[in-house]
């Protein structure tokens, strides 16, 4: 399995990156996790821009959806003619946000292009080409999900968004890869229930037992230096931090 960081900055694009967007590759199937907005900029730096074969959204702040309303013009009028509907799984109201995004009845549009697949339960697993995605409900203001993504005898473990919460130690048991956010600093205002800090994502890390952390999801007006410094105070593995078209073979 190849993980391919699209874009890591959290709440809105940086100067460097486009917001929360991950690319996973196995046997030519392309799974897009998270377009956040800014983000499929670099996308077509990875991969064809209509390449895509699925994507999976794991909730509707704009820094992890946004991007997916402007391609829906991208997939449907590319000069290579159109490609198959993409399905796209997320949250219970996926359709409604995007669809609300238009000033226009965009019905249609949106048939043409999109195969909409909602999440409806906590722990939702679906095959999804090659790869085994379960759902899991975290700790965040909306309905989001970290994820576990499976295939090849490998695993990969997405935070999402979260704030403290013991679902992200099974979500992310024994994982050979674990994505994590890594938002705040400690020692500066942190609003509970929304968002981790680098300590708190290599905590959470150690008790899961994860072989690599993968800090993302940071914000632009952040410190990477301090963020780093604080995981390694509590995880004592293999930690790297996201970077745009950085690249994991799990």
């Amino acid at each position: 399995m190849k993980v391919t960081v699209i874009g890591m900055s959290g709440t809105f694009p940086g100067p460097h990156s486009g917001c929360s967007s991950y690319l996973f590759e196995q046997d030519g199937f392309r799974l897009l996790v998270d377009i956040g907005n800014g983000s499929t900029g670099t996308l077509q730096e990875a991969c064809g821009l209509i390449d895509l074969d699925a994507v999976a959204v794991s909730h509707l702040h704009g820094d992890h959806y946004l991007d997916l309303i402007t391609y829906t013009y991208a997939r449907r009028y590319h000069p290579d003619g159109n490609p198959p509907r993409l399905a796209v799984h997320g949250p219970s109201d996926i359709r409604a946000a995007i669809r609300g995004a238009y000033v226009r009845d965009v019905e249609e549009l949106l048939a043409e292009v999109y195969d909409f697949h909602p999440c409806e339960t906590d722990g939702t697993t679906r095959e999804i080409g090659p790869f085994e995605v379960s759902f899991h409900l975290v700790n965040h203001p909306v309905e989001t999900y970290a994820m576990r993504i499976s295939a090849g005898g490998k695993t990969v473990a997405y935070s999402a968004d979260t704030g403290e919460t013991d679902v992200l130690v099974d979500v992310a048991r024994d994982v050979d890869l674990f994505l994590c956010e890594a938002s705040y600093l400690d020692g500066e205002p942190n609003p509970p229930d929304v968002h981790l800090t680098g300590e708190g994502a290599g905590q959470y890390a150690a008790r899961a037992g994860a072989q690599h952390l993968v800090l993302t999801h940071l914000v632009p007006w952040g410190d990477e230096g301090r963020t780093l410094a604080e995981a390694e105070r509590s995880y004592d593995g293999k930690i790297s931090v996201a970077r745009p078209l950085a690249s994991f073979d799990v």
